[in-house]
């Protein structure tokens, strides 16, 4: 059977495809292999040639290699690397410079020679670039090719910066950058404004050159686009796709960036799987779309001519499925996404976890000031208005994402606030013009200045407490956590530390919660949401021995990227219009989130707009599937103490 799933899985997957369930396991895959690699080729008294990648993605495969020099003596003194791109123009210190990326993510902490670091010049005068891109070309054959070369790839499917259109036979060269790729670069550059219209990559040709090419993809934002890669025809549409052509190469990914795989999406397909409830009910959700019937109108004829032979043959008929994935997925639907109290309970209600404590202490962690309202409002203010005690834990002090034009409008009000009254106007007039200089002078990625920083972390907390309030929640259970990881005053983040966590254990031990919402978002493994998950998890597993913790039951919401898939939610909370308009109106208390256009993952419509696409198309998906019709539906996760149960 084993070798009829690999023959299947061939036909399908024409790049070969190794999935880990977590991120680091993967870094830590792709680490050992370059370490193999370096060490047999010392061993052979060779060079090891690397072509290396920036961005997100590869940063744990470096930590690990810095790791693995550190405290396994893993020597990078035979290593050479030829880097993939770099923006153009673009100083080598910069911020955003790929150069200064490596330096510190690499370079800077292990015994690599400099002179055999080979990085593209952003500095080149654009009349030499043509010239300095065939030298690339030619220092990589002088070297003897490419021994290893490490991919990330882009939404449009780049790797390297091979946007679409890029040819089979294309070598390093100058290029336009997509403008996707420069939305999803313009968190880096404070501003899609900000983002150069260019960069010099290596080509497609130069990278199937190399002897071995590993392409890394992590998260859930990656998976559309590595399912095309994987499974789709080749096009010069999705440059990562010619990897198919390439003799030895492979892609390794993380559980959440393989999921829209077929093995992931519909592996009966593939042939024969064990039917546990959650499959089941993901494929009859998925039989339900394909023949575009609502699930209890499915047939034995739509299941046996849709490869569901074998669930159909263990339970007998398609009635009895049917019956039992509709009532299953009914029960996630609540009104009282606390539970009711016991005076408004009725004979057959499901019993929820927790049901017999009410009001509950309910704590919701929002890693930005305003992923509560965008992602779960309208639970928040049910859970408000059914008479919990509702707390909320802002993470991060959300400063990064203030337009400088927000805060000089907030330092203009405060200044004239304080001429009004009388209160030291000298004092705030010469505080708003040393300000007002900084950012007149600032330059695109600078870090802003400590009194900067103040006055957008102050913003996005006004912003917060009156979305609070709008939602029914006193200021005084509004916490603002400011974890330290995130403020640094640039767009590159700390690791998370032991200061991080202690600060997710006080509130977790104060509150002593019954019930914890968080947000379950795994788009970015290093992102901002993952790492105030990782914080919370870490917290809820070293306060497990508490009392409290038995009682407490901890819901997953999404950010405003992805919904839950059907067949993964376990509670279901309706909205109706009213409401749907008040989530809208506790938005747009968060003025100065306006325009988010600049950050990675956002499309031209506001923030208000795509949670309300959300939460209707679930609300849709239900009435297709013959439940109840809603005019939207914010769906949870119930967290049972791993990642994997996620």
């Amino acid at each position: 059977m084993e070798q009829m799933l690999d023959t299947m899985l061939s036909a399908r997957e024409r790049i070969p495809v190794a999935v880990h369930e977590e991120p680091l396991d993967v870094s830590r895959a792709v680490a050992q292999e370059i370490a193999d690699l370096i060490r047999t080729r010392k061993q052979q008294g060779r060079h090891c040639v690397l072509g290396l990648a920036t961005g997100s993605t590869p940063t744990g495969v470096y930590a690990e290699l810095v790791r693995l020099h550190r405290e396994e003596g893993l020597s990078f003194q035979n290593v050479v690397t030829f880097n993939l791109d770099e923006y153009y123009p673009m100083d080598a210190e910069a911020e955003q410079s790929y150069r200064r990326f490596m330096d510190d993510h690499l370079f800077d902490h292990v015994d690599i020679p400099a002179e055999q670091i080979h990085m593209p010049d952003g500095t080149t005068p654009l009349d030499e670039v043509a010239a300095s891109c065939v030298a690339y070309e030619d220092a990589i054959r002088k070297a003897g090719g490419l021994d290893f070369q490490l991919l990330g790839i882009g939404r449009t499917g780049h790797v390297g910066f091979n946007e679409p259109g890029s040819g089979r036979h294309s070598v390093t060269r100058l290029i336009t950058l997509d403008n996707v790729t420069r939305t999803d670069a313009a968190g880096d550059f404070f501003g899609k404004n900000n983002v150069p219209r260019r960069a010099i990559t290596m080509g497609v040709a130069t990278i199937l050159g190399a002897r071995r090419v590993v392409l890394m993809a992590l998260g859930e934002g990656k998976a559309p686009v590595v399912a095309h890669a994987v499974e789709g025809n080749i096009s010069d549409v999705i440059a990562a796709s010619f990897l198919q052509e390439h003799a030895n190469a492979q892609v390794i990914l993380d559980r959440a960036a393989a999921d829209r795989l077929t093995r992931y999406t519909c592996p009966w397909v593939l042939g024969p799987v064990t039917w546990e409830d959650r499959l089941i009910r993901k494929a009859v959700i998925w039989l339900a779309q394909c023949v575009d019937k609502p699930i209890l109108k499915l047939t034995d004829e739509d299941y046996n001519e849709n490869h569901l032979q074998d669930l159909l043959a263990e339970y007998g008929s398609a009635y009895e499925i049917n019956l039992h994935v509709f009532h299953d997925l009914n029960s996630t639907i609540t009104g009282w996404p606390g539970g009711k109290p016991a005076y408004r309970k009725l004979p057959g209600d499901r019993k929820w976890p927790g049901d017999d404590i009410h009001p509950k202490r309910v704590l919701v962690f929002s890693p930005h000031p305003d992923d509560d309202v965008i992602s779960m409002g309208g639970c928040l203010m049910r859970l408000a208005e059914q008479g919990h005690e509702v707390h909320v834990a802002y993470q991060v002090s959300g400063a990064l994402a203030v337009f400088d034009e927000d805060a000089e409008r907030f330092l203009e009000f405060a200044s004239s606030y304080n001429e009004l009254f009388d209160i030291a106007p000298d004092v705030s007039g010469e505080i708003r013009q040393r300000m007002a200089r900084f950012m007149a002078e600032k330059r695109p990625g600078q870090q802003d200045s400590g009194e900067l920083q103040l006055i957008k972390r102050e913003i996005r907390r006004g912003e917060a407490r009156a979305a609070g309030k709008h939602c029914g929640i006193p200021v005084d259970r509004l916490h603002f956590q400011d974890l330290p990881f995130y403020d640094t005053g640039t767009v590159r983040k700390n690791p998370l530390s032991e200061d991080d966590i202690d600060i997710t254990m006080r509130l977790l031990e104060q509150m002593r919660p019954h019930m914890i919402f968080a947000a379950g978002d795994l788009s970015d493994p290093h992102g901002t949401h993952r790492v105030c998950l990782t914080a919370i998890f870490e917290s809820l597993r070293r306060l497990a021995p508490k009392d409290w913790y038995e009682d407490c039951v901890v819901w997953l919401y999404r950010g405003a990227w992805q919904e839950w898939e059907p067949e993964r939610i376990d509670m279901s909370v309706p909205l109706s219009p009213g409401e749907l308009e008040r989530k809208r109106m506790a938005i747009f208390k968060h003025e100065s989130q306006k325009d988010k256009a600049m950050f990675p993952g956002s499309d031209s419509r506001e923030f208000w707009e795509r949670a309300e696409d959300r939460n209707r198309a679930t609300a849709r998906l239900f009435d297709r599937l013959g439940l109840a019709e809603y005019e939207a539906v914010e769906a949870f996760v119930r967290w049972r103490g791993t990642t994997t149960s996620l």
